[in-house]
């Protein structure tokens, strides 16, 4: 298996709490989170992971270097922000040919194999790893259809829901469909406008969930991995 990692979140809401590095490489329990997303992914097995980054980017490289724990690490730099979708077709460029991708400010525990196997059982063109949290508010809950994701409700509605948790499977051609060039978010520019087509497989986790782009959500996860 290998991986997509995003790293290139810029964290201006932690200013105030985190020195300016990117956000995936604030530290959390006296190590950067985004070690903690690595773990998962050298605990599963992975052979390697292409961090996708740009601001900061020698940062992260500065850091982890070319192998974490046996897995290879490549990187690919953006010379101007992409957006979610521009840095994963930027990355994918790598020679990877069904990458996972995951967010590296947010940390979901999953079974990456169960989620393959769904994936292929399914025939799947796109599937995303969603878990229920107890207000949906902040994140924005799924609209599900059996185990397809039929749409996304607006942040700031309250209440339990299932939230996209962060971490997807792109099937190989998945690839042409993304716009050849400029910087597009791959939720609201691809995912939403053709969710009809490409109808999401949504993998259901237990988690736990953890998103550090908040403050309060940072805090809690020195909390949270403390126990990990």
């Amino acid at each position: 298996m290998e991986a997509i990692v995003l790293v290139g979140g810029l964290g201006t809401r932690l200013r105030g709490v985190v020195s300016d590095v990117p956000k995936p490489m604030a530290p959390v329990r006296g190590r950067p989170f985004l070690s903690f997303v690595l773990d998962r992914l050298a605990d599963a097995g992975f052979d390697r992971a292409v961090l996708a980054s740009g601001y900061r980017h020698e940062a992260v490289r500065g850091h982890f270097g070319n192998a974490y724990r046996g897995m290879a690490l490549d990187y690919s730099v953006e010379a101007e922000p992409l957006g979610t979708g521009g840095a994963i077709r930027l990355a994918w460029s790598a020679g990877i040919a069904e990458p996972f991708v995951l967010n590296g400010d947010t940390y979901l525990e999953l079974d990456f194999g169960a989620m393959v196997a769904a994936h292929a059982t399914a025939g799947a063109l796109f599937t995303m790893a969603i878990c229920r949290v107890p207000d949906a508010g902040r994140y924005g809950a799924l609209e599900l259809e059996g185990d397809r994701v039929r749409g996304f409700a607006e942040k700031g509605r309250s209440g339990p829901g299932w939230i996209n948790g962060g971490t997807y499977l792109l099937g190989r051609e998945l690839r042409g469909l993304l716009p050849a060039q400029g910087a597009f978010s791959l939720e609201r520019d691809l995912l939403a406008s053709r969710l009809g087509s490409i109808r999401p497989l949504a993998f259901r986790s237990a988690g736990p969930f953890i998103d550090i782009g908040t403050p309060e959500d940072y805090a809690r996860a020195e909390r949270l991995l403390a126990e990990r």
